[in-house]
């Protein structure tokens, strides 16, 4: 097969993270695609970045991005690229996000570990053991508790399909109409109410798009039944937070895990730390895994230099 290489093969990574991530990433991609000249962007001339035809982003500077003026595609090391969509300002570049099984894999983890936090009641435990009170909690089977997915993309699926096999009733909701085993799938506005009115704990894996961008808030959150719980590892932007902080005040709602928040890292001025029917984590749900990342990446890069082919990239008007 006759390589489709091109005159000029610097590839840029071009990111935001700290100089000892940087230089993990460029070490790790160094590895897997020797052939090629990996190189940070702040090592690139101005003059020779006009020859860069693709580049490899990880939380990018979107000016530093525009003075690659020549690039075609960009390979993002990461699988959420809403922010990178929402920050770049030029249609016409490809954006290819991370689709790595392992990740997929922990995000599924992450779900149904902190499914099963809330569904043994967990948070009432551990506040009995602060209050030194020894009280066992009513116990109810897996069967008997709804759990709802919203987003069943590559993580939202995985995350149902895991829930499903240990006995839990999935329910799920996407953008398009999906014939799902095991697994009640809804869509549209009828169908987002119909899982909200039946989830006992909702967990929220939707893309964050013009669309869903505060789609949670306390008119849909009320639907949920009362002392139902949310579980959101998506991006912050999707709930309205103040509002879900009203309903847990109020009773309407028991508990929320937070993994995501529209600043990170969390003000340690916020109230959401202290708050008793809140679990905070770092943003730690299904954390990118260089190693296998980085495997994809050459994959991509080297389809792309033998055929000139990309894989699937981002819809701009979607918005992933």
């Amino acid at each position: 097969m006759k390589a489709y290489r091109h005159v000029n093969c610097v590839i840029p990574l071009i990111s935001r993270a700290s100089e000892t991530s940087l230089q993990q990433c460029l070490e790790q991609l160094t590895k897997v695609l020797p052939e090629e000249n990996i190189r940070p962007a702040s090592s690139i001339p101005i003059s020779e970045r006009s020859r860069c035809e693709m580049a490899i982003v990880a939380n990018p500077d979107p000016k530093e991005v525009a003075t690659f003026t020549g690039l075609k595609w960009v390979q993002s090391l990461w699988a959420g690229v809403e922010q990178l969509v929402s920050e770049l300002d030029n249609q016409e570049l490809k954006i290819v996000r991370l689709i790595d099984p392992r990740l997929t894999e922990a995000m599924a983890e992450a779900v149904l570990a902190w499914t099963l936090y809330l569904h043994r009641d967990m948070p009432s435990y551990a506040w009995q053991q602060q209050q030194k009170r020894w009280r066992a909690l009513p116990y109810h089977p897996a069967r008997e508790r709804t759990v709802g997915i919203l987003g069943l993309g590559e993580l939202g699926l995985a995350s149902a399909k895991r829930l499903a096999a240990n006995g839990f009733n999935v329910l799920g909701w996407s953008r398009n109409a999906k014939q799902l085993a095991d697994i009640s799938s809804y869509n549209g506005r009828p169908g987002l109410h119909s899982v909200l009115e039946q989830s006992q704990i909702l967990v929220c894996l939707l893309p964050l798009t013009k669309e869903t961008n505060k789609l949670l808030d306390k008119q849909t959150l009320s639907q949920l039944p009362k002392d139902a719980s949310v579980i959101n590892f998506s991006r912050g932007g999707i709930i309205n937070t103040m509002q879900l902080v009203d309903l847990l005040d109020c009773g309407q709602l028991k508990h929320a895990v937070m993994d995501v928040f529209e600043e990170e890292p969390l003000s340690k001025k916020s109230k959401l730390w202290t708050h008793p029917n809140i679990t905070v984590l770092p943003h730690i749900s299904a954390p990118t895994q260089l190693q296998s990342a980085s495997e994809i990446v050459a994959r991509n890069i080297r389809r792309y230099r033998e055929t000139g082919q990309l894989p699937a990239v981002v819809d701009w008007q979607l918005g992933y």
